[in-house]
């Protein structure tokens, strides 16, 4: 009976992983056809909720408006990232080496990343990244369709930082000016 039972094991344990490596291999094929999205986000980070829109150009561009009092805006523009709040006339600037962002943003580094790192499965198809610093990001994809649904990472406090996005367009005209980054000063 053990030895039944440890047959039945090892070919759903064979089953799963071969499942895994198909749903990887998807979502690679999918971002190979991907060179920009759109999409809607939800940005939650204790209790507070931020939403706003995006457009992701790869490699390493990003630019997301906030609908909030503050006229927040994040931009990405290969090396560094800036965020402003546009109501205060403030930006603070970062370089990107810094951010969990350069991982998800380069459509290379997402695919090694994929490829190397393993999977949990819950509602989302999520890839285990683990962090210079030892800490982990998920990187979600839909099981449907096998495109970005967003992220669960922690910011510099510690705190979790949960990113949801809804796709509205891909691969749609994007004029290159809109990633460019505030003047300093």
């Amino acid at each position: 009976m053990k030895i039944f039972k440890a047959i039945i094991f090892f070919f759903l344990y064979l089953i799963f992983t071969n499942s895994i490596a198909a749903d990887k291999s998807k979502i690679i094929n999918k971002l190979n056809s991907i060179d920009n999205i759109q999409f809607n986000f939800i940005q939650t980070t204790n209790q507070k909720v931020e939403k706003g829109k995006c457009t992701l150009a790869f490699p390493s561009k990003l630019k997301c408006i906030y609908k909030d009092k503050n006229k927040k805006e994040l931009i990405v523009n290969k090396k560094m990232m800036a965020i402003s709040q546009k109501r205060y006339g403030k930006t603070l600037f970062y370089p990107l080496s810094k951010s969990n962002f350069i991982n998800i943003l380069s459509k290379n580094e997402l695919k090694k990343i994929i490829n190397e790192s393993n999977t949990t499965i819950d509602d989302y198809l999520n890839i285990v990244l683990i962090n210079k610093d030892d800490s982990k990001t998920l990187i979600r994809f839909n099981k449907k369709d096998f495109l970005l649904a967003g992220w669960i990472s922690k910011d510099q406090y510690n705190n979790e930082v949960i990113f949801e996005i809804d796709i509205i367009s891909i691969n749609q005209m994007v004029d290159d000016k809109i990633f460019t980054l505030p003047s300093r000063g």
